[in-house]
């Protein structure tokens, strides 16, 4: 919609993660420098926890991405699986083709046969699972079972578990102390500062074709304060003011586009009082610039 008034080759602020827009901040490169050490020295278990919408996704798919070649990577993107299941999907990442009339105990034997294979080609084997708050506690207890597997030298998997808070709380329980006393490097992810949310703005606009500065100092200062410093709160509050600002024909964002803005979303509304509708105040702003 916005894209040719600003002069953007690609919508900046999109929701879904991108490693192209990536920006180096400290607290995402402590993740990743805590998942290479931790990898690298072959610990069975490693966990990246963060509120929703702290960039838990985009470090995952940047793990992925940034492997070396002697690492075999597994991703889970649904963790809602049973523990049978989780097998299942764990043989398909791996390549491992067998009948689907094939029994549990069988399956676990290819798996094992194959991680044997893997790890005789110096393979490194790395099971990855997003949204690891949602595994249910019989599949969590099978992916410790899985990591007893391993030779005289090294294991013959490693998890890497990325969720939100709640993660940490269910490994808590007592039911699943085995397995939290296996997570021997972990790492929680923070929002950012008030000077990152400004770079992040202006590095995603560059990336984007834009490098003048669109949004004003009043209006970042507010994005910090109402976003939190949340990656994907301040993708969807960066959004809507483009989206106003473009409906007034105004090339720079102010501070009354993001409190509109703000008023329109529901993680950050209760912060002030409700103004009209965003989709409203946009379908009115067109309405008007239409007429001219």
């Amino acid at each position: 919609m916005y894209a040719g008034f600003f002069q953007l080759t690609q919508t900046p602020f999109s929701l879904t993660p991108d490693t192209s827009f990536y920006l180096s901040l400290p607290q995402h490169e402590a993740a990743l420098a805590v998942l290479r050490t931790a990898l690298n020295s072959g610990e069975g278990f490693i966990k990246v926890t963060g509120e929703v919408g702290t960039g838990k996704t985009l470090l995952c798919r940047l793990l992925l991405t940034q492997a070396p070649a002697d690492w075999q990577l597994a991703y889970i993107p649904d963790p809602t699986l049973t523990p049978l299941e989780l097998r299942w999907a764990l043989a398909q990442e791996l390549g491992l083709k067998f009948s689907a009339n094939i029994d549990a105990p069988q399956l676990l034997q290819l798996l094992q046969r194959q991680l044997i294979l893997l790890a005789g080609q110096q393979k490194r084997v790395v099971l990855v699972i997003d949204e690891a708050q949602a595994l249910p506690d019989a599949t969590l207890e099978t992916l410790r079972l899985l990591t007893n597997l391993e030779t005289e030298q090294q294991k013959l998997l490693q998890v890497v578990l990325f969720g939100q808070p709640e993660l940490d709380q269910r490994l808590a329980a007592n039911s699943l102390r085995q397995l939290r006393q296996r997570i021997t490097f972990s790492h929680q992810l923070e929002g950012m500062t008030s000077w990152q949310v400004k770079h992040y703005i202006a590095h995603r606009l560059k990336v984007a074709g834009c490098e003048r500065p669109v949004f004003s100092e009043a209006a970042l200062s507010l994005l910090h304060f109402y976003s939190k410093g949340i990656p994907r709160l301040i993708n969807i509050l960066a959004h809507k003011c483009l989206m106003l600002a473009y409906g007034e024909g105004q090339h720079s964002v102010t501070w009354r586009h993001m409190r509109y803005a703000a008023a329109d979303t529901e993680s950050v509304a209760h912060f002030w009082h409700r103004v009209p509708l965003l989709g409203s105040v946009i379908l009115w702003l067109g309405a008007v610039r239409s007429r001219l």
